[in-house]
Formats: C-alpha cells, sequence, structure tokens
C-alpha cells in the first residue's frame, strides 16, 4: 500500500523544508520512496534495529544529508525530534509489525515456518527473549500473553502443554514450539486460520517487544508532533494495533464540548480530519504480489489545529 501511503502524505510534503518521519524505517523501502517522490523534503528515519539501520543506511546513502537515521524506539520520537531541533514535522509514517529482514532471517526466531532461536527482539542488545518469557512466566501470565496479544481461544491448552514441557526441558528453538501447539490444539483448529502457531508467535513478539505499549504512546505522540495541514498515515497488521489507531484518530476528530453548548469554543473543536473512511485495505493485486500485505490496515488522518489550553 506504499502508492496509497504516499498519495495521502503528498499534500503536506511539496512545499521546501517539510519534514517527514519515517517511525518504522525497517530496511528503507518506504523513506526511499519518500525521498525519491518529495525532493523537497528532508527525512528522518527510526528504528530499534541495529541490523536494519546498518543496511538502510546503504541504500538511503545516495540522498545524503536529507535522511537523518536514528537508532530509537518509536515512542521515543519528542526526545528524537528534540535532539534534531525540529519542532514540528509535516508528515509521519508507521509501517507497524515485523520487517521482511527480521522475518526471513531465521536466527532471529519472529517465522514459525522454520526452526530457530527464540529470540523475537527487535532490539538484540535489550529485554528477554521469548524463550525467557516462554521458560519463566508464571501460567497465568503466559495465558494473558496468548488471550491478549494473539486473541487466541485455546491459549490455557497451549500453555499447560507449555507448562509441561518446560519442567522437562527448557525452550530454546522454535520447532519444538510449533509442534507441541499443533498437538494443543483441537483438530477441527487446526484445519482453518492458516498456521496454528501464528498467533501465538504473535503474542509472544508483541510481549517481547512491548509492541502496543510503546504504539499507545506513539500515536499520540506523533500526532502532538505535526504542524497544522501535516499528515499521519498508518500501516496496521492485526486488530490489536489496528484498534489503537482508531481510538487515537477518532478522539482528535471529534469535538470535546460539554453537550448543549449554542456555540462550540475552540478549544474544543477537533484537532483531526480523517483522511480514510474506515481502514482501507490493500488490493487483490497488492496481495498476489506480496502475500505479507493480506492483513495490512490503513488509516489516515490531518492536523486542522492546534492544541489549545
Amino acid at each position: 500500500m506504499l502508492e496509497r501511503c504516499l498519495d495521502l502524505l503528498a499534500p503536506a510534503l511539496a512545499e521546501p523544508g517539510a519534514v517527514v518521519v519515517d517511525a518504522t524505517l525497517g530496511l528503507g523501502g518506504h523513506s526511499e520512496a519518500l525521498l525519491a517522490t518529495f525532493p523537497a523534503a528532508r527525512l528522518i528515519a527510526i528504528d530499534r534495529d541495529a541490523a536494519a539501520l546498518k543496511l538502510a543506511g546503504e541504500r538511503l546513502a545516495p540522498y545524503g544529508e536529507r535522511a537523518t537515521l536514528v537508532h530509537a524506539v518509536y515512542d521515543e520520537l519528542p526526545e528524537v525530534l528534540e535532539r534534531l531541533s525540529v519542532p514540528k514535522v509535516q508528515g509521519v509514517l508507521f509501517d507497524l509489525g515485523v520487517s521482511s529482514m527480521q522475518l526471513d532471517e531465521a536466527e532471529r526466531g519472529f517465522a514459525y515456518a522454520q526452526d530457530a532461536p527464540l529470540d523475537m527482539r527487535m532490539n538484540q542488545d535489550v529485554g528477554i527473549s521469548a524463550a525467557e518469557v516462554l521458560n519463566t512466566y508464571p501460567p497465568g501470565d503466559l495465558v494473558r500473553v496468548l488471550r491478549t496479544y494473539g486473541e487466541e481461544k485455546y491459549a490455557r491448552k497451549i500453555v499447560e502443554a507449555i507448562v509441561r514441557e518446560r519442567e522437562r526441558e527448557p525452550f530454546t528453538n522454535s520447532a519444538r514450539l510449533v509442534e507441541l501447539i499443533r498437538g494443543a490444539l483441537p483438530q477441527a483448529a487446526k484445519r482453518t486460520g492458516g498456521n496454528p502457531a501464528k498467533r501465538t508467535f504473535q503474542a509472544l513478539r508483541i510481549e517481547v517487544n512491548g509492541e502496543l505499549a510503546v504504539l499507545e504512546r506513539a500515536i499520540p505522540a506523533a500526532v502532538a508532533a505535526l504542524a497544522v495541514h501535516g499528515r499521519i498515515a498508518v500501516l496496521s497488521y492485526h486488530s490489536l494495533e489496528d484498534r489503537l489507531v482508531k481510538q487515537v484518530f477518532a478522539a482528535g476528530a471529534s469535538n470535546t464540548a460539554p453537550p448543549g453548548l449554542p456555540v462550540v469554543p475552540e478549544r474544543y473543536q477537533p484537532r483531526l480530519k480523517l483522511l480514510t473512511r474506515g481502514a482501507e485495505l490493500p488490493t487483490d493485486e497488492e496481495v498476489a504480489a506480496n502475500r505479507r500485505a493480506a492483513p495490512a490496515r490503513l488509516r489516515a488522518a490531518e492536523r486542522i489545529r492546534e492544541d489549545t489550553s
């Protein structure tokens, strides 16, 4: 959905001096497109993955000083902008979830389709791995993680099997976990919805990287960083992410006046205008070209008013 993102951001990025933030740099594909499409714009790109930053830096080197790459988590956007002396930006793009590089490098442990160490950290220098979560969390906490972040209705069955197995031998690799999940689920559950391990892997990844907590801080921070007429576009890949984005955008697009006022004072007026009707979905052609685009949901908004106290 890259072209659609570029179209949505375009009105805010045409003027010289415009600053656009790619909050999820990855391998730099979106950043490269932003720099090429908007030659008057300056890019600030953020990623927590040092390996991704190195590769993206090589890709974006031809753009010289127009591109500033920063090693940070995207909820640190306010601190990043302050360090760079950038008070407001004209555009922000989020492409949430796991980058293709992380999925394709088996040793990172994100993909359930290949055996690998159970790591799943986007920044491998900090935090606990997925294996540590599986081996150390109390059963009740594991059930909560799988239900909340994976929307896994068989969470209790899977966790019971995990607890039995980890007592016998701690978890280290993904293949053993995939086989355990297959064995724990009823036959009917294994016949629908693709790989039966995908919900558990999603849940572990979100827990390991604190993704939803980070996103809860990051989207309001990005909206606050937008100049008037600045635009934000967010691609999310599961309902939990999309729900958070929808809530922040809906709140910004609503007036907050007490009911019954004959005239709504400016401080209660909406700060955002929604640019998408609900969440936009990828076209059949996009899904055919890139299977990983299938669950994508795109929402965008424009800043139409400053915050007023």
